[in-house]
């Protein structure tokens, strides 16, 4: 892989982190706790209040697992094996990187793991 298209998926990759740190900032109100209180909130817009927590503890999981990943391309940068499958050592193709630069393995190698 040429240098170039290194430092691009390396500022693709830094963008999607920022990206994310800025959702998980201003999704951070969403996962706080219910308040019991049913005084102050009906039953109904407390459990409609239960279930969107859910969500934003859910979306929250996802964002630090797509962190973790973004984390560890960076690391296979850093160490010169980024587009490398780690089950084979072979390529991983451009179009794949391009539709997800974390991916850590080559299209046969990923479809090999599915089943």
């Amino acid at each position: 892989m040429l240098d170039t298209e290194i430092t691009r998926f390396r500022q693709r990759l830094i963008e999607l982190r920022s990206e994310l740190q800025a959702a998980a900032v201003a999704s951070a109100a969403s996962s706080e706790i219910v308040e019991l209180d049913q005084s102050k909130v009906g039953r109904l817009s407390r459990m409609d209040a239960m279930q969107a927590q859910a969500m934003a503890l859910a979306s929250s999981q996802r964002r630090q697992h797509m962190l973790g990943s973004i984390e560890a391309a960076l690391r296979r940068i850093d160490k010169k094996v980024y587009g490398l499958c780690q089950s084979c050592d072979g390529p991983i193709g451009i179009k794949r990187l391009e539709f997800d630069p974390t991916v850590r393995l080559c299209i046969g190698c990923a479809s090999d793991a599915e089943r």
